[in-house]
């Protein structure tokens, strides 16, 4: 997700306006003159690309834009303020060397907020449409034009702005940057003013490598010598700007142990103020013909990867990059910014000792899981300024890049096989378990201490099976299909125990969090996976050898087999003594296993509730279209027919309605519908769902619309009415007392898990609204419940509703239920977006719920039918079958 809203651009409405020569000539005529241009665009000389990217300043003054109503600042100091300058059209003039440029200028920032919630983002872009001169000669760029806004109060306001970049010329180098300012025309306390931005770019447009031009191996000296053959190599077929371009990349820094001074660490030395502890990547140029690449390397105060923090230049390299096949390693040279507090606009670079190398591992071991390792060295000698010592790192979180040839050697294994003879489950005959090379063989996970009560959750995934690196999620970088580089093709021998390697992240406790390296044997007949595992002793300074890991852990899995319904168990156990500090009490984990078989069977499953849905649906349309005909033909009826149980069924109808409008016009594009896609049929079908739905409340309102009128043109109703009100004082205190339980219920303490036995707290309960709309569909289960009171309050035999009404519409409410049992039967649990049919948040479906409303439901429909053909109260005491006076009233006029 993040790399499709992380490289999105944001374009602006092109507003076509000549520009205004007194307003430039009046702010620019000292910068960049004016000149006559031509009338056809130029193609072959422009200041930069024609989507140039950059940073900024400034902006908290800008009100917001997008909320009027938000006290926020437009661009708070903490998120990354990018800018892109898209250009439109260049025009020679009749001076040489300068061009009229038309471009917009478009300010944003990139934290998750605003690109999660791009609609109602609280800090959306703002674009300026800007017009100018550039002179080539010079590298300066004048430009007037105007952006616009709203303040708090919802008011437009127009910000005339003017824009000047220095260093915009049509070649560069890595020492080359482009800086500049974006000011307000406007004078302080105007409606349109705001203080002044500053800007910094790296520009793109006829980039030189100078620095990796040269010989490599003279570049790339003084660093850690390893072998070529250590390191796997990169095939011309391998597009390197794919290796290199991931959004996610991330690296860990590993300081030397005796790394105390940050002068002689850090690379950025004591301005710093923090030793950096991951680096990150921003691609900013690839050519994939010279393998040579250009991007910023970050250093954020941070102790993880976040794509979203602010962009700051002092702890940033401009690097340039190329592949060295003498040495299987991308040999890069890196320089420093300098820029001033509070200002981008006088950046400049000063120092390009620093280098870099990243290679790709060809053997992996329980110390070194790594898909990109590498080192941060200075060219500068030990006691020169700006001399660091050698720096280790490597890829964040052990993210493969998917490139063939590696290998895995297991160093522990053997003990694994010693601790693993030991309690064997019997191998089931016709019990198939997960393939090892499958990606059943990942999964989530709840830890559970001692005394089995939930401490967090863990995670779990295959670093190798044989002697193969895993690669299911590695990014795919081979310019063929994905089996072109697979290391293991089809399913493994499963009567052959394998070695498998796994990383598994875990709590020890509440507070204590802990990534282990584990090495062991796995049995695809018993489904039985036993490894010992290893974590560092040191996180901060990891030195990569199995000397500085505790190997004390034994893990046991136990999958079930793939056609059960059960959950993935396991224990962590730390053999050492109790005495050794690292001891830790046992731990047990369960986990929901999410198999492919089960994947499959989903997407059939939500194939049939789909149509269950358009069948019952559709069943829905035609039973209440009966009862339309039936009152028209019988209109005497229309009194006896309770407006109570019209109005459930219409709001059960319409709140459904509510919920899921915008799945009629709208793609989501959440987690769960990533999930459940299969090729647009169950999207396009589920829309057919709504609008027959759709249909269905309109018949339903048609008809509630038929008896209200003709309840209200017919005055003399008066025994009808007191029966109705009877019967609302009774179904409304029994509704109401019914959704308190709901919240009742819901409030009470913590819930456990049947499957996993993880005790959530209230934090991780079913939502209010979840339980109130599960009590809701109770309620229209029993849509029959007041007809039958305002039957027993009005007392008469009167054939008010059709058969196919409501003997209809009841078995389309047992339907759910039936097919619920089934369900649970056949099919794995699945999580709640992917139910197509009796969802479990708009009904009560469980064993037990499924078991008790059929009956009941059934019942109310049999009432319907004895007392439309014995009177409401056929099934009552003999004295409380008397109709009452009032009632004898009107009878008896009518036959004076």
């Amino acid at each position: 997700m993040f790399l499709v809203l992380s490289t999105t651009f944001y374009t602006p409405i092109l507003v076509s306006s000549k520009i205004d020569i007194r307003n430039y000539n009046k702010h620019c005529a000292s910068v960049v003159p004016e000149s006559t241009p031509n009338d056809v665009p130029e193609f072959t000389t422009i200041p930069f690309a024609a989507k140039q990217g950059g940073y900024f300043l400034g902006g908290e003054d800008i009100p917001n834009h997008h909320h009027p109503n938000s006290s926020r600042n437009h661009y708070p100091s903490s998120s990354r303020r990018e800018l892109f300058i898209h250009t439109h059209n260049v025009y020679s003039t009749d001076a040489d060397d300068v061009y009229k440029v038309e471009a917009s200028l478009i300010l944003k920032t990139s934290d998750m907020a605003s690109y999660m919630y791009n609609d109602t983002s609280p800090r959306g872009p703002l674009s300026f449409e800007v017009e100018g001169f550039w002179s080539g000669s010079t590298g300066k760029l004048c430009m007037v034009g105007s952006g616009s806004t709203s303040s708090e109060k919802g008011k437009h306001h127009v910000l005339p702005a003017l824009l000047k970049l220095d260093g915009v010329r049509d070649s560069s180098n890595i020492s080359s940057l482009i800086g500049g300012t974006l000011e307000s025309l406007s004078t302080a306390g105007d409606s349109g003013y705001f203080k002044p931005f500053s800007l910094l770019m790296i520009p793109q447009n006829h980039y030189e490598y100078t620095e990796v031009g040269k010989a490599l191996d003279h570049v790339c000296t003084g660093g850690v010598v390893v072998p070529k053959s250590l390191s796997l190599s990169l095939k011309l077929s391998t597009p390197i700007c794919n290796v290199f371009s991931r959004w996610d990349t991330a690296y860990k820094l590993e300081y030397s142990s005796g790394c105390n001074s940050t002068s002689s660490c850090n690379p950025f030395g004591e301005g710093a103020g923090y030793l950096p502890q991951i680096m990150s990547l921003k691609v900013i140029q690839c050519l994939e013909d010279t393998r040579s690449l250009r991007f910023l390397i970050e250093f954020p105060n941070r102790g993880y990867a976040d794509y979203y923090s602010s962009f700051t230049p002092n702890t940033t390299l401009v690097a340039e990059a190329s592949w060295d096949v003498s040495k299987n390693q991308l040999c890069v040279v890196a320089c420093r910014i300098f820029s001033p507090a509070n200002s981008l606009k006088k950046s400049r670079i000063e120092d390009c000792s620093v280098r870099l190398s990243f290679r790709f591992p060809a053997v992996w071991s329980i110390g070194h899981t790594s898909g990109i390792v590498g080192h941060i060295w200075s060219n500068k000698r030990e006691n020169d300024p700006g001399y660091f010592n050698t720096i280790m790192f490597r890829s964040y979180e052990n993210a493969g890049v998917g490139i063939p040839g590696s290998k895995y050697e297991y160093t522990v294994v053997d003990k694994a096989r010693k601790s693993c003879t030991e309690k064997q489950p019997r191998k089931s005959k016709g019990k198939r378990h997960p393939d090892a090379n499958s990606n059943d063989m990942r999964f989530g996970m709840v830890v559970r201490n001692s005394k089995k009560r939930g401490i967090g959750w863990g995670s779990s995934e295959p670093i190798a099976v044989g002697d193969q690196n895993s690669r299911r999620n590695g990014f795919v970088i081979s310019s063929s299909s994905g089996d072109a580089y697979s290391p293991v093709k089809g399913e493994t021998d499963s009567s052959i125990p394998l070695n498998i390697s796994y990383s598994m992240s875990f709590p020890l406790n509440e507070s204590t969090h802990v990534e282990v390296f584990s090495e062991g044997i796995y049995d695809a007949e018993t489904g039985k996976l036993c490894m010992v595992g290893c974590r560092y002793l040191d996180s901060n300074n990891r030195t990569s050898d199995i000397d500085s890991m505790d190997c004390k852990i034994l893990i046991n899995v136990q999958f079930p087999p793939v056609d059960s319904n059960d959950h993935i168990q396991g224990t962590i156990e730390s053999t050492g003594k109790k005495n050794d500090p690292l001891y830790f009490e046992p731990l047990s984990f369960s986990a929901v296993s999410y198999y492919r078989q089960h994947s499959r069977e989903s997407i059939w499953r939500m194939d049939l509730e789909i149509v269950m849905s358009l069948i019952s649906n559709t069943l829905v349309c035609v039973f209440v279209g009966c009862q339309i005909l039936y009152v028209k033909k019988h209109p005497a009826v229309f009194p006896c027919i309770s407006l109570i149980m019209l109005a459930v069924l219409a709001l059960g109808c319409m709140i459904p309605l509510m919920l899921n409008f915008e799945a009629l016009f709208v793609q989501k594009d959440s987690l769960a519908r990533a999930y459940r896609r299969s090729g647009g049929w169950v999207e396009a079908n589920e829309v057919i769902v709504r609008v027959i739905m759709m249909v269905a409340f309109l018949l339903q309102f048609r008809l509630l619309q038929l008896v209200w009128s003709a309840r209200s043109a017919d005055g003399k109703q008066k025994a009808f009415l007191a029966a109705e009100m009877r019967t609302l004082y009774l179904c409304l205190p029994l509704y109401i007392c019914g959704g308190l339980i709901a919240v009742y219920v819901n409030s009470r303490g913590s819930k456990v898990d049947e499957g996993t036995g993880y005790t959530y707290s209230r934090t991780y309960q079913r939502s209010l609204w979840a339980d109130l709309r599960s009590y809701g569909g109770l309620v229209l289960d029993g849509f029959l419940f007041p007809q039958i009171l305002l039957n027993i309050f009005h007392n008469k035999a009167e054939n008010a509703l059709s058969r196919f009404f409501y003997f209809g519409n009841t078995f389309v409410r047992l339907l759910p239920h039936a097919y619920d049992l089934y369900r649970a039967h056949f099919y794995v649990k699945d999580f709640d977006g992917s139910y197509m049919y009796a969802e479990p948040g708009g009904d009560y479906f469980s064993t037990a719920w499924d078991v008790i409303i059929p009956p009941v439901t059934l019942l109310f429909a049999a009432v319907i039918y004895l007392q439309q053909r014995f009177g409401g109260r056929c099934f009552m005491p003999k004295r409380l079958k008397e109709p009452e006076g009032y009632e004898k009233v009107p009878v008896a006029s009518d036959h004076a």
